[in-house]
């Protein structure tokens, strides 16, 4: 029973959220052979403020 967790900033729509969430459990099914019923996939949003990259973070760029 594979679990996938994608992180990311938020600001997708539920439609690419959907798609994200299809196209992942495809390809775990794929390449483990996994059934698509068994495969969790989590999506965690964070804010720009929560994401620093080389000292700075994404909200003060």
């Amino acid at each position: 029973m594979p679990y996938v967790t994608v992180k990311m900033l938020e600001g997708r729509t539920d439609d690419q959220k959907r798609a994200l969430v299809t196209k992942v459990t495809d390809a775990v099914s794929e390449t483990t052979g996994a059934p698509k019923e068994a495969i969790h996939v989590m999506i965690e949003e964070m804010s720009k403020n929560n994401l620093g990259i080389a000292g700075v973070r994404k909200s003060d760029q």
